[in-house]
């Protein structure tokens, strides 16, 4: 049998406003990580469990493996092979850490360190090569949240749907029904009022100024086999939030299961 021992190794940085203990309560605590990354059950300290919420029914369970705050905290997850779409497959568990450094001006740099050891396979490389576009603008939500909602408690809207179609139709279906354009522009769209904050390759960010204030991030990932996964996580800020996901959490589901069907 092949064994795990070909080193695999994803890095990114950002640099976003405020001080080590601001970015530290932000990146490890439930509440602060939940503001810009998806909702997690954290017990801070070495031993500790974390459980990463990826949609309504998937979650990623780990243990937390450094924690010196406010500068380094980390974490292994064993499952990331299974949600890979190859389980049982010779890996180690996948390590993340992130490292904050501050810097002049008020600023920290955060780096991401995810890595693991596997047999070579190509879709080790390709999960890695994922990892490092997934974090990109996940740190963008980071700098987001530290600009204009820093310490504010997080109300978090997430749905999710697979969608029987490619993901350049669906990616292009979700732009034209939120009537995404250009970065910068207005929107108006399904009773909420705001502005394009971020447009990627096939995910987008929403910065929402009414009926509540936050962002809604929306992407499009190919599964492989002719289908898209569609998600949309929310991070909204007012007091009235709660009222609105409760509202809102269901429809905006629907909306995505929409996409199905073609124009």
């Amino acid at each position: 049998m092949t064994t795990p021992d070909v080193p695999l190794r994803a890095v990114v940085e950002y640099e976003v406003p405020g001080s080590p203990e601001q970015i530290w309560e932000a990146i490890a605590t439930e509440e602060g990580i939940g503001s810009w990354f998806m909702r997690t059950d954290l017990d801070g300290r070495v031993g500790g469990a974390i459980v990463t919420h990826m949609g309504e029914d998937i979650s990623s369970p780990g243990t937390v493996t450094g924690w010196n705050p406010p500068h380094h905290f980390a974490y292994e997850e064993p499952d990331w092979a299974e949600f890979s779409g190859h389980p049982g497959a010779a890996t180690t568990p996948l390590v993340t850490e992130f490292l904050i450094e501050a810097k002049s001006g008020g600023n920290c740099v955060v780096r991401i360190v995810s890595s693991a050891f596997g047999t070579g396979a190509d879709w080790e490389e390709e999960f890695f090569d994922q990892l490092r576009t997934m974090w990109k603008p996940f740190l963008d939500n980071l700098r987001l949240y530290l600009t204009n909602f820093p310490g504010q408690r997080v109300t978090s809207l997430s749905a999710q749907a697979i969608i029987p179609r490619p993901q350049d139709e669906v990616w292009s279906a979700m732009r034209r029904e939120l009537g995404v354009v250009a970065v910068g522009q207005p929107v108006e769209t399904r009773g909420i009022a705001g502005s394009v904050e971020r447009i990627g390759t096939v995910e987008l960010l929403l910065r929402v100024t009414s009926p509540v204030q936050g962002f809604l991030q929306f992407g499009a990932v190919d599964q492989g086999d002719g289908s898209t996964w569609t998600q949309l996580e929310g991070y909204m800020f007012s007091a009235d939030a709660p009222d609105y996901v409760a509202q809102e959490q269901p429809a905006w589901r629907e909306w995505l299961q929409s996409l199905a069907v073609p124009a």
